[in-house]
């Protein structure tokens, strides 16, 4: 497994968890064997098996969604699809129960549709953001220099917290362009769990259709990349794009 750095402010949620699976990675065990074991998400009846357990032809989530287990490479990605299944178990057994309800209506076809895309998009690459108002409103309007600098000390009062493995496993490597597809959470945030629970409650067929995210570049986020605290950081256009 790779060197993952548990100081970065966006892991500090699956820290404690992530360190000790990624301990059982190195000492031989494979990444499912290592969730299993570490695995506190028990009430969800979810646990992992090797990807040679799906069946040649049958639909990965269809698969999760009939037998409860997770097919599971040893790989990054995977790796963390795991942590986030234990972290955020009710919000992943509600996308997967919204992806089997897809594939049972439509079926599995080359072109996923509107709401199969938006429930893969917030699986891989979301992140939940609770924020005042006013940064909100910036964020929208994809104002960089108001979000960034302007309103910067209300950052204090915002929570954000990644949930898209693939997302996660991208932030392996920080890059600049890096960038979060953000789900705005009507909730205080005082938990993990409560966040997980309101997450699951809010996500719908018709919610997703309507494509309810915006994009947010997550290393300039105050205190989350040493880099931002020089505001010519913000100045890359490829980056922190204007409205169209």
């Amino acid at each position: 497994m790779l060197n993952i750095d548990w100081t970065a402010t966006w892991l500090q949620n699956l820290r404690d968890t992530g360190q000790t699976v990624q301990q059982s990675v190195s000492e031989g065990a494979s990444v499912c064997q290592a969730l299993n074991a570490a695995s506190t998400a028990g009430c969800t009846g979810i646990r992992f098996v090797p990807q040679s357990a799906l069946p040649p032809g049958m639909a990965y989530e269809q698969f999760i969604f009939e037998r409860g287990i997770v097919p599971t490479r040893d790989n990054l990605h995977d790796f963390f699809n795991g942590l986030c299944w234990m972290r955020f178990p009710q919000t992943k057994q509600r996308l997967n129960q919204l992806q089997a309800a897809e594939i049972a209506a439509a079926g599995v076809t080359p072109l996923r549709g509107p709401v199969r895309d938006a429930l893969t998009l917030f699986d891989e690459n979301a992140a939940l953001l609770s924020a005042p108002q006013p940064l909100w409103d910036a964020l929208l309007a994809r104002d960089w220099p108001l979000l960034f600098v302007g309103l910067r000390p209300l950052w204090r009062e915002a929570r954000l917290v990644l949930f898209g493995h693939a997302l996660l496993e991208k932030l392996v490597y920080p890059r600049k362009p890096i960038t979060a597809h953000v789900y705005r959470a009507q909730t205080a945030m005082n938990s993990i769990a409560e966040l997980d629970a309101w997450a699951a409650l809010s996500l719908s067929a018709s919610t997703l259709a309507g494509k309810p995210f915006t994009p947010l570049p997550v290393l300039g986020v105050p205190g989350w990349w040493p880099d931002n605290e020089d505001f010519s950081f913000y100045d890359d256009r490829s980056v922190f794009r204007p409205p169209r």
